[in-house]
């Protein structure tokens, strides 16, 4: 991946001019069966570019409330985009036909507008979980019935497509736009693309631009994205195997909670008992333990991921470490 950047053919990307990026952009908006891409520094830039380019102020987006886009992307939605956000509960973190049209405002001078539905895949918050292609199905349906927009937060969605055994084009059907990174499980050191109609992006290029993502030489992260592509999806249901194994052993772990139904991907949360201290607190004393796991205090959770660099060896290792230092506090 280094060599590939080092190599990179580049252009000035602002000016739509960098091979290496545009070659990337097209590839990705192939591989998810829509007409265009844009390369965006981050998942949560991609997902800014999506909201101010779908939506106006005093417009409305419906959205799993655990969302990425609702807790960790300070607000930009508001702030920035002038948006509200109409959450809801769902289980596993996928949205149904009822739970939208529960939500969908009615027309009335009092109320926002509903424009946009979101949807996150895999679900982080809820445990890594898919929506898998007959639930987007449904989720589109109401879209389309009500004259709304879908985009999907896909940050993982290659894990999704890994588990459910799906192209990942089937996993976009029917939706306005989708955000994917580079950066997660397929390992790239930056970067992320957002895909949709070719009027949809050329728009987005102009937003992306006004909150300072216009890049340059971009060539040398793209390279990296290239080779992300080609080497690394094959390689997550590996990641998938190794998440459900670490969950199963810490599962065993007393002071420890795993719900098992949720480990659907590479990502397992495990609750922590009190006697356990602070989630916070275990996550830093596992690292200094050379285990590396965030700690949620809000949710009395730690949260674990695995990826292609970690391997089966890897993951017992971690588990025995985890469950010797769980029995200190004992």
């Amino acid at each position: 991946m280094r060599q590939a950047m080092a190599t990179a053919e580049v252009g000035d990307d602002v000016f739509d001019e960098d091979p290496t990026v545009r070659s990337l952009e097209e590839r990705s908006a192939e591989l998810f069966g829509l007409d265009a891409g844009l390369f965006v520094a981050s998942g949560t830039q991609g997902n800014l570019c999506a909201l101010l380019t779908h939506c106006r102020p005093r417009q409305e987006v419906i959205a799993e409330h655990r969302c990425h886009v609702v807790t960790w992307e300070v607000g930009g939605w508001a702030s920035l985009a002038g948006v509200t956000m109409a959450t809801v509960d769902a289980p596993r973190g996928v949205l149904t036909p009822t739970l939208l049209e529960g939500a969908i405002k009615p027309d009335n001078i009092h109320l926002v507008d509903t424009r946009l539905i979101w949807v996150e895949n895999t679900h982080n918050a809820a445990g890594g979980t898919c929506t898998t292609p007959s639930d987007l199905d449904a989720i589109t349906g109401v879209a389309r019935t009500h004259n709304l927009r879908v985009h999907i937060d896909g940050a993982r969605i290659f894990n999704a497509a890994a588990a459910l055994d799906v192209p990942v084009a089937d996993l976009a059907r029917g939706v306005d736009s989708i955000q994917f990174c580079l950066s997660k499980g397929l390992g790239a050191p930056v970067g992320s693309l957002l895909i949709g109609e070719a009027s949809f992006i050329e728009e987005a290029r102009r937003v992306r631009k006004m909150v300072g993502g216009g890049m340059r030489q971009v060539g040398v992260l793209a390279a990296a994205g290239h080779v992300a592509l080609d080497e690394t999806p094959s390689l997550l249901p590996q990641d998938h195997a190794n998440a459900l194994e670490l969950a199963q052993l810490l599962s065993d772990v007393p002071g420890l909670s795993v719900d098992l139904d949720i480990v659907e991907t590479n990502i397992v949360y495990f609750g922590i008992g009190h006697e356990l201290g602070r989630p916070s607190t275990f996550a830093a004393e596992l690292d200094e333990l050379g285990v590396r796991v965030v700690g949620f205090d809000e949710t009395g959770r730690c949260r674990a991921v695995t990826h292609h660099q970690v391997s089966a060896d890897d993951v017992r290792q971690a588990a025995t470490i985890i469950h010797d230092h769980a029995a200190t506090h004992r």
